[in-house]
Parts: C-alpha cells; sequence; structure tokens
C-alpha cells in the first residue's frame, strides 16, 4: 500500500467521529455552525486517526495559503549579520506558528529583486506580508500595493503620501534619542557627537532629530552619517576624532556602530567612559554586554515588535475580525545603563 494510499481521508474522519463528511470539513477548514459536541468528536476522531488536512483542498474552500511572506529591504550579508533582523524573525515567527501559519522569507540584493519579489506577492502564494528595512526612495510599498497584497510594514513610513492605508509598528526612536543625549549632557558632556544610521531610513533620521532637539546648535563637526554597521561606525568614528578632538561623548545609532566606535577609540588611546562616554541604542545582548566595557544603551523590544506586526497582520486576514483602523502602532524604549556612561 502506496503512503497516500495509507493516509486517513476525511471520509474515515465522518465515519470514526459518526458525523458527515461536510461537517467534518467545516470543523477542519475552522468553519462556524458547527456544534460544539460535534467539534469534540471530530477532533478526536482527527488525533485518533492522524488526520492530516490537505492543504491545496483546503486553500481553496478557505482562500487562505496559511503562508505569510516576511520582506525584508536588505542584503542578506546585513540580515544576518545583524542581530536585530534575528530577534524581529524571531518575534514574527513565534506568532505565526501559535496561529499554525508558515514563514516565507524574501530577501532583496538590489533593486532588480524588487519586481521579482512583487511578482512573488501577486502570484496568491502568500496571505499578506510583513515588509521592514524600507528606505526612503524604495519602490516597494508601491510594487506591493500593485500587488493587492494586505501588509503590514515594520518601522514609520516615511515613504507614505498619506492617500494609502497603512499599518505599521515602530519603537519611539526619537524619544529614545532624546534620552539618551540628555544622560550624557547630565553627565557634564558638552562636545557630544552623533554617528547617524542611513538617513534614507526613517529610524536613523527620528534618532537624528531625537540629537538634535537636545543639543539645541547644530555643529555639523559632530555628526558623521554612517550605515547600522561597525566598519561604517569606525570610519565615522576616525573622522569625527579628526574633526573634532576634544569630543568627550558619542551617541551612536545602533549597538553595532557603538561597538565600532569603541574599538577605534581604543585604538586611539581614547578611555571609555573617562574620556569619552558612548551610548548605543537596541540593546543587542550578545553585543552590548560583551562590550568593552559593557555599553549604554537605549532598548527597544525588537522581538515584541515583530510579534505585534505579525499579529496585526493575521487580524487583517481573519474575517471573523472587523477591519482594525490604519495607523501605526509605537513601542516605548527605555535607557540602559552600563559601564560605558
Amino acid at each position: 500500500m502506496t503512503e497516500t494510499a495509507s493516509r486517513p481521508t476525511l471520509e474515515a474522519v465522518a465515519a470514526r467521529a459518526g458525523v458527515s463528511r461536510a461537517t467534518v470539513s467545516r470543523v477542519v477548514n475552522g468553519g462556524d455552525g458547527v456544534r460544539e459536541p460535534l467539534v469534540e468528536r471530530v477532533r478526536r476522531a482527527v488525533e485518533e486517526l492522524g488526520y492530516v488536512p490537505n492543504q491545496a483542498a483546503r486553500s481553496l474552500v478557505t482562500k487562505r495559503h496559511d503562508a505569510i511572506a516576511v520582506v525584508i529591504a536588505e542584503p542578506e550579508t546585513r540580515v544576518f549579520a545583524d542581530p536585530f533582523f534575528a530577534l524581529q524573525l524571531r518575534g514574527i515567527s513565534k506568532e505565526l506558528t501559535a496561529h499554525d501559519n508558515q514563514l516565507v522569507l524574501l530577501l532583496t540584493e538590489g533593486r532588480d529583486d524588487h519586481a521579482r519579489v512583487a511578482r512573488y506577492l501577486a502570484g496568491g502564494h502568500v496571505d499578506g506580508a510583513l515588509v521592514f528595512s524600507l528606505h526612503l526612495d524604495d519602490p516597494l510599498p508601491g510594487l506591493i500595493q500593485g500587488a493587492g497584497v494586505p501588509t503590514v510594514f515594520g518601522g514609520r513610513p516615511g515613504w507614505s503620501d498619506g492617500t494609502r492605508d497603512v499599518v505599521y509598528v515602530d519603537s519611539d526612536n526619537r524619544g529614545g534619542a532624546r534620552e539618551a543625549v540628555r544622560l550624557l549632557a547630565g553627565l557634564g558632556r558638552t562636545r557630544i557627537a552623533h554617528i547617524t544610521g542611513p538617513l534614507d531610513q526613517t529610524s536613523a533620521a527620528d534618532r537624528l532629530d531625537g540629537y538634535r532637539e537636545v543639543m539645541g546648535v547644530d555643529d555639523p563637526r559632530l555628526v558623521v552619517e554612517s550605515d547600522f554597521t561597525p566598519g561604517g561606525a569606525e570610519r565615522a568614528m576616525r573622522e569625527l576624532l579628526d574633526r573634532c578632538p576634544d569630543l568627550d561623548a558619542v551617541f551612536a545609532a545602533n549597538d553595532l556602530a557603538a561597538s565600532g566606535a569603541l574599538r577605534v577609540l581604543r585604538e586611539r588611546g581614547r578611555r571609555v567612559p573617562e574620556d569619552v562616554a558612548v551610548v548605543g541604542f537596541d540593546d543587542l545582548l550578545p553585543v552590548a554586554e560583551q562590550s568593552d566595557p559593557p555599553l549604554t544603551t537605549v532598548r527597544q523590544d525588537i522581538e515584541e515588535m515583530g510579534r505585534i506586526m505579525a499579529r496585526l497582520l493575521l487580524r487583517r486576514l481573519d474575517r471573523r475580525v472587523a477591519e482594525e483602523a490604519t495607523g501605526g502602532v509605537v513601542l516605548p524604549t527605555t535607557l540602559v545603563r552600563r559601564a560605558s556612561a
């Protein structure tokens, strides 16, 4: 007997439960209108027989694939080198798994990949998409809108023109940056530099705005744009020291950038925090706790951001839940004090 022939069928479940095939189909596919005692009988029969629904047939009934695309608008070298993405994916995966949905990961190596991603989404392979790490001139939002796929974005959508329904999840980047710089100013530091992230991303732009709100006077010598990577931050830190040798504090736009800044400060013989205090952003524990010295940083709950993104999308897809108002969910940040400041 072949493996396919030996699998229990819908009819076998119906016979075991003593109900009609249609009743089993409604229970298995999440339909309404079945009395609870019958639901329990069907579920017990499914478990006893080891019945596994045919996904293709189930999709015809439910119009759902139980699969969600996660689109990260970054090359794989960046995604797999930055713990931020692992945390966000973990949160998304936990939420999708809890609701028996599959995660389909799509990365973009360059602009040529955007059309490929849009074609995949438009092809009906997934029920919705979670999209993050977008850049301001990124064509992906427009392409995804054209694909007609329900979407939740990670990060404030700086590209939105106000005419499209947008749901997003973000952290209070501006407020977290203000808290970081206020800490440094409260320590008596007066020449506080900032290593930004890529300013075509709203998270980096918001953190720069928070820095400027506290600093008041905008000294261009004290701000260098970087790219959220340790190598980029090393170059930025060297430039800052060449421009302003007497700087006494650095606010880095993320923890990886802070780790790069710490390396250069050691190379230049600057003591942290005695000569230069350093604060990061993210609270990535493998980075922050193992830095030398351990890093003071602004904590954002990255895993929870991922869970909320997935939860919002699943709610939009659930026809039993009324369409929720569009808009943003902004999570608070917390300053975590360690030895670097």
